[in-house]
């Protein structure tokens, strides 16, 4: 009975993430209340209290989960034994797949949840903006040992800064995904995320070919 009582509140807890995380990527956080979440998740908002004291709870937990679900596919996308070149280009790909399918499901270019979240709320919520930091390093950090290959395949010079680089990936991803979104137009992520994406790295295109 225990086991089948602690199933059914991760169920529910999980129930909860999993709505607001599609309710706050396809509209807004603002946009969204706790009435809106419970609805869609049929969910007792009492239930909702019992797990996230607050809709700034749900929506860090919400961020986590992002970053959770996306993960295993950063791990084989940086694995160590892919050309760097080829690592950039895959996650290019990832991301433009991503966003193609959350397309046909919500009927909109949902863009990418982070910098929706961070731009509406982390001048307001101090915890909100602490974990989008959070995740900002993580992401970072995948960059991070690709460039350093970069550099070390001798495709980058060897005074590159790392940690520069690997930040100014991040802020070009998040803001095409974020203009993708405003245009409402998922053939300018297609046409021209990877290619961008190789110039700020400083690849040419006869440098990855040969990576």
């Amino acid at each position: 009975m225990t086991n089948i009582k602690q199933k059914a509140t991760q169920d529910t807890k999980q129930i909860l993430i999993d709505t607001a995380s599609e309710l706050i990527w396809k509209n807004s956080y603002g946009a969204v209340s706790v009435d809106d979440i419970c609805k869609a998740a049929n969910v007792k908002k009492g239930s909702f209290y019992h797990y996230f004291p607050s809709k700034v709870d749900l929506a860090i937990a919400a961020l986590e989960e992002f970053y959770q679900s996306k993960k295993e596919a950063y791990d084989r996308i940086f694995s160590p034994q892919t050309p760097a070149v080829k690592r950039f280009e895959q996650m290019a790909d990832f991301v433009v797949e991503l966003q193609e399918k959350a397309a046909v499901k919500h009927g909109r270019v949902c863009g990418c949840p982070h910098a929706a979240l961070g731009s509406e709320m982390a001048g307001q919520e101090d915890t909100i903006r602490q974990k989008l930091n959070d995740l900002t390093g993580r992401f970072e950090r995948y960059y991070e040992s690709g460039i350093r290959d970069l550099i070390t395949d001798g495709v980058l010079p060897k005074d590159t800064d790392v940690k520069a680089k690997a930040q100014e990936v991040f802020t070009y991803l998040l803001g095409q995904l974020t203009f993708a979104r405003i245009q409402n137009d998922i053939t300018i992520l297609k046409r021209d995320f990877k290619p961008g994406l190789l110039r700020i790295l400083g690849v040419t295109t006869k440098a990855g070919k040969a990576a």
